[in-house]
């Protein structure tokens, strides 16, 4: 299966990758969103063995590439890139094999924050960047996901990715915080699902712990599950972490996703 490659805007880095399942028939769709603490070091090659897989399982898959700090990203471009990414797909050539009444986005790490971010959209006030969707998110993947940014902060996390990000610390430019937090952004309305490596030192599990608590809180249904090993198990396409959301993919497409589960 080739990816059909579409830029949503102009910029080199304003594209998405459509990878389409075998057959006719509409397919549920999962936005893969890269990782790389949202830095230009690191692109969408992350994400394309993930969409593979997702593709030869069924879905439609799309691995979008945004601008990143370095090239042209940060606040607010790459909130308004992964916004545009996403409301561009009803316009998209093979929109029809799109079931846009189940979509997905699933992010690693920096990725997990985007996708976390993307699921609370309809939360933004008028006139924030990525606010008023056009499509909307029914569920969330946050793969080690960095989706409690005051506390990333707090902890200089990729060694001070989120004030990178963000243009300074919670307190210099709260309004950008504000508009960026998935857990100021609850309830989202979306099935979330969250995997964390529970020996990762680079995003600690407790991120993933604070947000899903948070969101379980504010009544939204989350499940949470830690697997051994570090940060990049999640998107290891033969690994146990994936198997995990595989599972909870096919489940939620059978009808069979229910309730919160929230490890210790």
């Amino acid at each position: 299966m080739t990816p059909a490659v579409v830029a949503y805007g102009s910029h080199p880095d304003q594209f998405l990758e459509l990878t389409l399942p075998d057959g006719q028939d509409p397919a549920p769709v999962v936005v893969v969103l890269h990782g790389g603490f949202w830095r230009a070091a690191y692109g969408v090659e992350l994400a394309r063995p993930l969409a593979a897989d997702l593709a030869a399982a069924g879905y439609a898959a799309v691995a979008v590439e945004y601008r990143r700090v370095g090239s042209g990203g940060g606040w607010p471009a790459t909130l308004e890139d992964v916004a545009a990414a996403l409301d561009a797909l009803p316009d998209l050539p093979d929109a029809g094999r799109l079931d846009l009444g189940s979509v997905t986005v699933a992010g690693h790490s920096a990725g997990g924050h985007l996708a976390a971010w993307a699921a609370g959209r309809t939360r933004l006030p008028a006139g924030a960047p990525g606010a008023a969707p056009r499509v909307r998110v029914t569920a969330a993947v946050l793969q080690a996901g960095v989706v409690d940014l005051g506390r990333a902060a707090e902890q200089r996390l990729g060694r001070g990715a989120v004030q990178e990000f963000l243009g300074g610390e919670p307190g210099e430019v709260p309004g950008r915080y504000a508009a960026a937090d998935p857990v100021g952004l609850l309830p989202t309305g979306a099935d979330v699902l969250c995997v964390h490596g529970t020996e990762d030192d680079v995003v600690p599990p407790e991120q993933s712990q604070r947000y899903a608590a948070a969101a379980a809180a504010a009544g939204d249904r989350v499940t949470v599950r830690t697997v051994p090993g570090g940060h990049r198990v999640p998107i290891d396409p033969a690994g146990e972490a994936w198997a995990v959301v595989r599972a909870w993919l096919g489940e939620r497409t059978a009808g069979r996703v229910g309730g919160t589960t929230l490890e210790p």
